[in-house]
This record gives C-alpha cells, sequence and structure tokens, in this order.
C-alpha cells in the first residue's frame, strides 16, 4: 500500500515544503498538494511551486499533485512546467489531474475558466499532453508545437467519482482516484471499473483513493469536517461518518486493509486537527503494520 499525504502550514499559513523531508525520512511513498484556488479570500497556493519546493528539499519522494485542474490551464503551459519539474526533481511526478471542483469561483472566471464543457476540454489536454512531455511535435489548437527538453511522462491518475470520470481514467490514464469514498463503496466502484476496461479493451487502472484523516484526539474536528460532506457534499450523514479515517495506528491500519481489499494500491489522505508531525507517525506505523 502506498501512501501520501499534503505539507502542513507555517505559523504564516503557507505551505511548508521543508516538511516533505519528514515525510520522505519516514518512508512515505509520495507528498501531494491539492490544486485549490477560489479567489474568494480561502488561503489557495500555486501547485506546481509548492511541488517545486517539495522537489528541492527532497531526493527521493514522489511529488504528487492531487489532482490538478486541467480546464483552468492551456496545455503547452502545463506541459512545460511538467517537464521543467521533472528534470528538477529526478522525473518524481506523479500527476493527478481532473475536470476542476469549482466553476464559476471567482478565481475561475478570472482566468476565463470554461463553464461548460471541462469533460471535453479535459479529454482533449489528456490527448496531447504525453507527447508534449516527451518533446515530440503536437498539434495544439491551429499550432505545431516542440517543447524542449523532452522528459519522461510521469504516472497519470485521473480523479472524480463519476463514471465519465472512471471512462476518462481508462482511456488515458494510469489510474483512477476516487475521493472522500468508504471501502465498501470502493469496492463496488472498482468493478464498474473493470467493465469499463473490458469494454474499451483497455488495461484496468490502478486505484489511489484520496480523503482525509484526524488521527489525533479531536473530535470537534472529525464532527466539523462530517458536517462538511453533509452540507457542502450532500452526502447522507451515516455516509459521511464513514468517510474520515480516525483512531490510532490499529484503526488506521485496518482502514487501510479495508480500501486494499476493496481494489486500492495506494491511498492519499489529508490530515486535519492538529499535531500534524505526530498524525504523520500514526499513518506510517499503519502502514507498516500491514501485511506483506
Amino acid at each position: 500500500m502506498r501512501i501520501s499525504t499534503t505539507l502542513p502550514m507555517t505559523p504564516a499559513g503557507v505551505p511548508d515544503p521543508m516538511m516533505a523531508s519528514h515525510l520522505e525520512n519516514l518512508g512515505y511513498d509520495a507528498v501531494s498538494t491539492p490544486d485549490f484556488i477560489v479567489g474568494d479570500g480561502t488561503p489557495g497556493f500555486d501547485a506546481m511551486l509548492v511541488m517545486a519546493g517539495a522537489a528541492a528539499a527532497t531526493e527521493r519522494i514522489a511529488l504528487e499533485f492531487g489532482v490538478l485542474s486541467l480546464p483552468l490551464r492551456p496545455m503547452a503551459w502545463v506541459a512545460t512546467q511538467l517537464q521543467t519539474l521533472q528534470h528538477l526533481s529526478g522525473n518524481r511526478v506523479v500527476l493527478g489531474v481532473g475536470i476542476g471542483g469549482f466553476p464559476g469561483s471567482p478565481f475561475w472566471r478570472a482566468v476565463d475558466g470554461p463553464l461548460s464543457g471541462r469533460g471535453r476540454r479535459t479529454d482533449t489536454a489528456l490527448s496531447v499532453l504525453p507527447s508534449l512531455i516527451r518533446g515530440e511535435p503536437t498539434k495544439v489548437g491551429d499550432e505545431e508545437v516542440t517543447l524542449a527538453p523532452a522528459a519522461p511522462v510521469p504516472p497519470i491518475f485521473v480523479g472524480g467519482n463519476s463514471e465519465a470520470a472512471m471512462r476518462r481514467a481508462v482511456r488515458y490514464g494510469d489510474g483512477w482516484v476516487p475521493s472522500l469514498i468508504s471501502p465498501t463503496a470502493l469496492a463496488k466502484a472498482a468493478v464498474r471499473l473493470g467493465e469499463l476496461a473490458r469494454e474499451l479493451d483497455r488495461p484496468v487502472p490502478a486505484i489511489s483513493v484520496g480523503g482525509h484523516a484526524i488521527l489525533a484526539d479531536d473530535p470537534a474536528a472529525v464532527e466539523s469536517f462530517v458536517r462538511v460532506l453533509v452540507d457542502v457534499h450532500g452526502m447522507p450523514p451515516e455516509e459521511a461518518a464513514t468517510v474520515p479515517v480516525t483512531g490510532g495506528p490499529a484503526q488506521v491500519a485496518e482502514r487501510l486493509h479495508a480500501y486494499a481489499e476493496a481494489g486500492a494500491e495506494s491511498v492519499g489522505l489529508s490530515l486535519d486537527g492538529g499535531d500534524w508531525a505526530r498524525q504523520t507517525e500514526v499513518l506510517a506505523e499503519a502502514r507498516a503494520s500491514l501485511p506483506r
């Protein structure tokens, strides 16, 4: 089971790339960053720059986007950023991509993000992104572009819980990233993912679950997170209560094992609540106790 988590915030409220070395020392497989800029005063940071900082602070750990909103960005620009990050990091990028979760937000409108056709735009992007990164002559719109120096194409994981996202993962990706999903729901979705792969005559993508964990003794944080799932995401309360990962190493190991049994090969958890460093240790201890 691969594990990853996001960086903590400094006292000034910005991501701390230097703490990526803490994760590397604990044996984490990847450090991840969300792509979350709303533009209404909610703190948000450029994912590419955060990962560049993490690359400079580490030597081995993978740099995972969870997930990059492709419809907001010109593909030639994304490709040259990824080429650069691959060269700077020694080819450690894991590229999670998605259609973007906040269309119509102030930031989305300010950068002329499309309010419709996000799936179609993402499909178009994924069809050209690999060849751009490889440095091959590639048609982008009406222009042929060749980017250099070429870099290895990172593993591409497509985010989203919908069937459209699953199809996109089968067609274009190496993996599928459902988020905020229980092991029971994941097991059902994994069956459908296999069916889609057979329909499209493609390999079954690897599954990497994205979620949230509260591994400190903080009942108020758990209650607050569940309330958000119900009020913002429209999730039934009984289902929402099963989503956050909580408890000590034994309980966390049980959840990781359940995800593995449901078909997941990796789990990325954002750590909510206090004492980030201790929570990272709990998650590492839990993974270490899983059967080999």
